[in-house]
């Protein structure tokens, strides 16, 4: 069976935004396993290692999808989307390594205003003006919950913003990417060959990668656990983008994992210990504050503009 070429918009009820919807919470539910792997002195690359290979394997099952493909010639296409996916997961984990969820997954989000403007500037296609204020909106709501962030190591915060923000322009340019490259080839060609040039590129991971940490029963569980939800999000997120395009929107919907790393942050760190669960009642008001607006960038994102 052969997908269309062409995207599947749904004109009338874009359904298809419920798949970012998840894709959010299974990143959060991801991060909140590989920080606990951190405090326990995992390396962010065995994590990026194993989760690189698990969405290898997941995306596999797309080849019997088919498609056109393309020529040989061409896989520099897919490779330079290989490479930015390893690149931004790569960021992520060395943000989540030097910050709080709840610190750095709210920066992840200015993901949104990057897409944004690399669509205007690769596309003949204009944002509309709900479109705009929808990705406005959606910054806006991320910075107010980033500066309600408790005050520590001052290096330490920067560094993770810093990762942070090169994790979303990382993946910024490969969501915009693939909504560009994909449909010439279908889906069912260009997703597992980019996953599977994206196993190859984590070989560079395994200097760092600690096979003890498998070994380790306390610890297996959180690595497997961690890796799978990782991969689990990447097919939710990327599945999306290469049948629908949409990458405003789409990544908009995508940022409300800014308000499900701080509710799910807080939620773990009260039952099993953390940051988060020092954090005073008039700092969560504020990030509730944040959580407001990110909601409604995320209604406005469902209008058509």
């Amino acid at each position: 069976m052969h997908l269309p070429t062409r995207y599947l918009f749904v004109t009338d009820y874009p359904f298809h935004l419920l798949l970012p919807l998840i894709a959010s919470l299974l990143f959060v539910g991801g991060l909140i396993f590989v920080k606990r792997l951190t405090i326990a002195g995992v390396t962010p690359w065995t994590v990026a290692f194993l989760s690189n290979q698990c969405a290898a394997v997941f995306f596999t099952a797309y080849w019997f999808v088919g498609g056109p493909g393309q020529p040989w010639f061409m896989l520099w296409q897919p490779a330079i989307i290989a490479a930015l996916y390893v690149m931004g997961l790569s960021f992520t984990f060395l943000a989540i390594e030097r910050g709080d969820v709840s610190v750095a997954t709210p920066v992840f989000g200015v993901k949104v205003l990057f897409v944004a403007i690399l669509v205007t500037l690769t596309t003949a296609k204009q944002l509309t003006a709900i479109m705009w204020l929808a990705a406005i909106l959606a910054v806006a709501g991320i910075m107010l919950i980033q500066w309600t962030s408790p005050s520590g190591n001052r290096k330490k915060l920067f560094l993770a913003i810093g990762f942070a923000l090169s994790a979303a322009m990382s993946f910024a340019t490969f969501d915009v990417l693939v909504q560009k490259w994909a449909p010439a080839w279908g889906a069912g060609r260009f997703l597992p060959i980019v996953y599977w040039m994206v196993a190859v590129f984590s070989v560079v991971l395994l200097k760092g990668f600690q096979l003890h940490v498998v070994k380790d029963s306390s610890l297996r569980l959180p690595l497997i656990a961690g890796s799978v939800l990782i991969a689990f999000q990447a097919i939710f997120i990327v599945s999306t983008l290469s049948l629908f395009g949409d990458a405003t929107r789409v990544n908009i919907v995508y940022a409300t994992r800014g308000l499900w790393g701080v509710l799910f942050a807080w939620a773990t760190a009260m039952k099993w210990g953390g940051a988060e669960a020092k954090v005073p009642v008039r700092l969560m008001l504020l990030r509730l504050s944040g959580a407001v607006l990110l909601t409604a960038a995320v209604i406005l994102a469902l209008l058509r503009g």
